[in-house]
């Protein structure tokens, strides 16, 4: 039997019993909440709150581990404001690593920078001084890289680009070799670096979107074995993208053959697959992955080995490809079965009320992330400069969304925007278009309960008696709205602060404890 802790003295966000300030936890569940006076006795622990908050812990949804660790110990350019600042970067990086090390840095935006141009091979040899360079951008969908990387590139590959900005296949090759480069203890140190650093911002499991072009099967398996309440560390569940990838997908123990499943690129690499070109790059539309007939027969494939089936899919045309294979699925499997296996698609950004039409039909969840509206959206960002502000306004629909009945999971796809749960339930309250806003329980169900769901756990993400003991345990969350923090702006216009986690438990076992 596990050991009885009683937490007392706080804020309880349950429905089971909106003015509970105390909960019990016993053998990994919910033994009983309600007000301190009317606790059990026989708790072998008594942990006092202080008024602080308790919540079901956080689910993201879309993450890269390994990814997100080595951006954390290396090179981070996230927030640089020149092409200089970068190369001062990755300078001051490289001056500390061997002369025969591969710098792997990600995050640079050139969307922001005045010349908006990003740095050359040269430029990247002379910052590193030689060393090998893979610089992603903050959307992970190119790279530019020093001339050494560059040479692996093939010109006839698709996304070669001859100024050394790599997109598509070309990406994924360079990509391949410079993180073939990492070791087995690197990379266990990175995914590590990354579910403890979950933790300890109160997420109790991340949504692991892998594939042969991402990190491949082995840095899949590997994260897969060391996560849980076990090391004391979040859950993760996998997902490999590959096209027909069914099979392989249950050997390798994933959930499902999805996440980030190609079906186009990025707005900011300008490979996102568009029904009209992009505002800034009249010439191009983006491209698309794959046809209607793949999506089909690879839905299909998962929902004969009752496993998910999902992809990538951000621009309108590419989201118009998907929900297409979709149909023909369900012509196949027929409705209820498509349905009950609840597939997914990664951020649905460009999505229209016929698209979300198709997304309630045919049970998908839509797996998003609230954080590139905070940084792109608008009229005035890097949306509205591929897009124009007319269809950058229209992006990330939530409130449409949620009000039909679509699924939402939210997450972070992490490294591309920060862990940071209550950052993107505050985006998606404070949605830079008005009429697509959430409240701020909608978003905190979509970031909780709907990650739970997403993985077919419709028990978890609840504080009620019987239910898993996965919360955290908040502090300075400040004023409460109907149990959860308001998360309003101040007088001064100044954002909220953001709660603090003391505490993180996943299924009874502490994970994450100041």
């Amino acid at each position: 039997m596990g050991q009885k802790v009683l937490l007392r003295g706080g804020h309880v966000y349950s429905p089971a019993d909106p003015e509970a300030t105390a909960l019990l936890i016993d053998d990994g569940r919910i033994g009983w909440l309600g007000a301190d006076a009317d606790a059990p006795a026989g708790a072998d622990r008594t942990v006092e709150l202080a008024g602080a908050l308790v919540t079901p812990a956080f689910v993201d949804a879309h993450v890269h581990a390994t990814s997100t660790g080595v951006t954390m110990r290396g090179l981070d350019l996230t927030g640089t404001r020149t092409r200089a600042e970068a190369l001062d970067r990755v300078a001051a990086h490289a001056a500390g690593l061997p002369g025969d090390a591969v710098v792997l840095g990600h995050g640079w935006d050139e969307s922001g920078w005045p010349d908006r141009t990003p740095p050359t091979p040269a430029e990247l040899d002379r910052a590193a001084r030689g060393r090998r360079v893979y610089l992603s951008r903050v959307d992970m969908h190119s790279c530019v890289v020093s001339a050494a990387l560059f040479g692996t590139a093939k010109p006839d590959t698709a996304g070669y680009g001859a100024d050394g900005w790599l997109r598509r296949d070309s990406h994924h090759e360079v990509r391949a070799v410079a993180l073939g480069s990492l070791g087995p203890a690197q990379r266990a140190d990175a995914q590590r670096t990354a579910l403890r650093h979950a933790a300890s911002v109160g997420i109790a499991a991340v949504h692991e979107c892998g594939g042969p072009s991402i990190g491949g099967e082995d840095d899949l398996t590997a994260l897969l074995a060391l996560a849980g309440a076990a090391d004391r560390l979040p859950e993760v569940y996998g997902y490999w993208g590959e096209l027909g990838g069914a099979a392989k997908a249950r050997d390798l123990g994933a959930l499902g053959a999805g996440g980030d499943l190609f079906a186009d690129g990025a707005l900011g690499s300008r490979t996102a697959h568009l029904r009209q070109p992009y505002t800034d790059e009249p010439g191009t539309s983006g491209h698309g992955y794959v046809t209607a007939a793949q999506v089909a027969e690879h839905l299909v494939g998962c929902t004969d080995h009752e496993v998910q089936g999902g992809f990538h899919a951000i621009g309108d045309a590419a989201l118009g490809t998907v929900l297409a294979g979709f149909a023909l699925a369900a012509a196949r499997v027929g409705l209820d079965r498509l349905r009950a296996r609840r597939h997914r698609i990664e951020h649905v950004e460009m999505v229209d009320k016929a698209l979300i039409g198709g997304l309630v039909e045919f049970g998908v969840v839509a797996s998003m992330q609230p954080a590139f509206d905070r940084l792109w959206g608008g009229a005035d960002r890097m949306y509205a400069q591929r897009l124009g502000p007319d269809r950058a306004m229209a992006t990330n629909p939530f409130a449409a969304m949620a009000g039909v009945g679509v699924a939402l999971a939210f997450g972070s796809d992490s490294p591309v925007t920060p862990l940071d749960p209550w950052g993107s339930v505050r985006a998606a309250f404070n949605h830079r278009n008005a009429t697509q806003r959430l409240t701020v329980r909608q978003a905190f169900a979509a970031h909780t309960r709907g990650g739970w769901r997403a993985v077919h756990r419709d028990g978890d993400g609840v504080l009620a008696p019987g239910a898993p003991a996965t919360l955290a345990v908040w502090d300075g969350a400040g004023d409460l709205h109907r149990g959860l923090p308001a998360l309003t702006e101040g007088p001064d216009g100044a954002p909220p602060p953001k709660p603090t986690c003391r505490l993180t438990v996943l299924r009874g076992t502490a994970i994450y404890w100041t």
